[in-house]
């Protein structure tokens, strides 16, 4: 019996809000100095494509998955130079309310998150069930992040806190339990949380109270992009082959057309001599906007 091959990747079918869109702008490749970056707004740059009848899909209600539009803002990408368009699951960054276990079950433990230190545009995510999957990485007191060390949420449900009377004082009155109807309270269970079977009281690290922390989705993975603007391109330098050209024997102007036979540029054509009239150089000079009009291709070749 033939052994069946399972595909373990999937084209991300993620909302503009779920994506964090960062700009960095740098004049040319040496230039390393001045590193400045800039956030786009997602929704408005980024637009998802959707199904059509043709690919059995729902128009315009299924995202066609993998599949963007990225518009870059001309006010913004409207210099020279290369700019690097990073692009990643968006970041939610707030802080830890509480550190918890759960009153009907002690062995569980958790991080407790209040909506009202979640940005508006994210509390969406924290319903029940709504941040599975999501990953938590942790900032210092200074604010730095601790270098390739984070977490995986693996439930979160709505809670609140309730007080217990326990005989052993070095454990928390306070514990939390799980409520239907939604609270400013979110109880969330992370990956790895419970010591080895070998080693009980090496109990992994999940945060602390008051502990600021990143939690992001893992819809897709980060994307880097290269664009470079620059003056010509295959198009233009093309005209100066294989484009229409002009040469006015009597004042030396050399004129190249575009496609449309419109100017596109054009150039003084002389040379220079010493006393002896012994040719030195022949110079092409850029006339730049003083463009002869009167060299039309039109009115040249009629």
């Amino acid at each position: 019996m033939a052994t069946g091959s399972y595909g373990t990747i999937r084209p991300a079918d993620v909302s503009p809000v779920d994506v964090e869109i960062i700009v960095n702008y740098t004049p040319t490749r040496d230039d390393t100095a001045n590193f400045t970056l800039t956030t786009l707004n997602s929704q408005e740059v980024l637009t998802p494509y959707f199904n059509n009848t043709e690919t059995g899909g729902n128009p315009d209600i299924e995202i066609l998955g993998g599949l963007y539009n990225l518009k870059l803002p001309a006010n913004q990408f409207n210099a020279l130079g290369i700019y690097t368009v990073y692009i990643r699951p968006a970041q939610i960054r707030t802080n830890i309310n509480d550190c918890g276990v759960l009153s009907a079950f002690p062995n569980v433990r958790g991080l407790i998150f209040n909506l009202e230190q979640i940005p508006s545009q994210f509390r969406n995510k924290f319903v029940a069930q709504g941040l599975v999957g999501f990953r938590v990485e942790y900032l210092n007191d200074d604010g730095s992040k601790i270098p390739n060390f984070f977490r995986i949420i693996t439930s979160s449900f709505f809670c609140e806190p309730v007080t217990e009377n326990l005989t052993n004082s070095s454990q928390k009155a306070i514990r939390y339990r799980y409520v239907d109807s939604p609270t400013n309270l979110i109880f969330c269970t992370l990956t790895p949380s419970s010591s080895p079977t070998n080693k009980p009281n090496a109990t992994p690290f999940i945060g602390q109270p008051n502990q600021n922390v990143i939690i992001t989705n893992t819809y897709f993975n980060p994307i880097t992009l290269e664009v470079e603007i620059v003056e010509d391109d295959f198009s233009t330098l093309s005209l100066a082959l294989y484009g229409n050209q002009t040469k006015s024997m009597d004042d030396g102007i050399y004129t190249i057309y575009d496609k449309d036979n419109n100017i596109y540029r054009q150039y003084n054509l002389y040379e220079i001599r010493n006393d002896f009239n012994e040719l030195l150089y022949e110079v092409r000079q850029d006339r730049g906007n003083n463009i002869d009009y009167s060299k039309n291709f039109t009115n040249i070749t009629q």
